[in-house]
């Protein structure tokens, strides 16, 4: 299987994608992360994602931070941010409530203090983080319109919109957004049901897909529905000949042909290294019906 795939002219990105969300946690210095991040390219990812929120707004600082110990690396990468959500935190001491903004100026600095953050002068990709209930598309394309020209982001798509909000916010865009990165895995079938999938395929849009182990949940399964995921990944695992269930959770992702590009947000290489070796698992269709049927509890109709 490829290890990049390309989202569209200008914008390919790795097949799998390093995840920064948890970066504050890992507890790591900057020559520690540094390192980390040459691993990580020495696997052949080179796709990273970020937002302006992780760690309340302070991952991309400190990413930022182990970047400029070694500069050069930027020109192997492809920077991805998201901005939109506003935490109530001490961040924004003016909220009471997380709210979602998406007008024209905030967007442009919330995409600069990206930039400013992680040390560079250009994102390859900026998201809008969530579908927001308050929503003026014609402000988001002001923005974008500002980004692109000035060279500051060079591509742009969405994260957790359905169909119709990805079309809404497209008709008032004069370029075509890049991606959708939505949360994909063998027990998240969401994407699926609301028709996500098939939007992506009809406009051959490549999502991303994030939370591609479903949060760790069928490492240690408490639910009906995780005991039978854990025994059917078990299974498929045996059959290939491989020990760890993540890979298989990977792969499945992997052979659809809509061309999910998974978010490993681990700070294990070995870890990451997992997610990159099932780019070489091929599972049968039987074994991709037989995880389907168990996420969904019943056979197919």
């Amino acid at each position: 299987m490829k290890n990049t795939l390309a989202l569209n002219e200008n914008l390919s990105l790795s097949r799998i994608i390093h995840g920064y969300w948890r970066l504050r946690d890992w507890n790591l210095s900057d020559a520690e992360l540094l390192k980390l991040m040459e691993q990580v390219l020495e696997l052949g990812i080179t796709s990273f994602d970020h937002a302006d929120i992780y760690g309340n707004y302070t991952c991309e600082e400190f990413f930022g931070r182990a970047l400029a110990l070694k500069p050069e690396l930027r020109e192997q990468m492809q920077l991805i941010s998201k901005c939109g959500i506003r935490l109530a935190t001490d961040f924004n001491p003016e909220l009471d409530v997380k709210i979602y903004e998406y007008s024209t100026a905030y967007i442009i600095k919330q995409a600069e203090a990206s930039l400013k953050n992680l040390g560079t002068d250009r994102l390859d990709l900026l998201l809008l983080h969530r579908p927001a209930p308050f929503f003026e598309p014609e402000e988001v394309a002001k923005a974008f319109d500002h980004l692109k020209q000035s060279g500051k982001v060079l591509n742009f798509g969405v994260s957790n919109f359905t169909p119709m909000q990805f079309d809404s916010l497209q008709a008032y865009l004069d370029m075509p957004l890049a991606t959708n990165q939505v949360e994909l895995s063998v027990a998240c079938l969401e994407h699926w049901e609301n028709e996500n999938i098939e939007f992506f395929q009809k406009h051959k849009i490549k999502p991303m897909a994030w939370s591609p182990l479903a949060g760790g949940k069928l490492f240690k399964p408490e639910t009906q529905r995780e005991h039978r995921l854990h025994s059917v990944l078990k299974e498929v695992a045996a059959e290939l000949g491989i020990e760890a269930i993540d890979q298989v959770m990977y792969a499945w992702l992997l052979k659809h042909p809509v061309g999910a590009l998974p978010i490993v947000g681990s700070q294990h290489i070995d870890r990451i290294k997992s997610a990159v070796d099932a780019l070489e698992i091929d599972l049968s269709l039987q074994q991709w019906y037989k995880i389907w049927i168990a996420s969904k509890g019943e056979d197919l109709p």
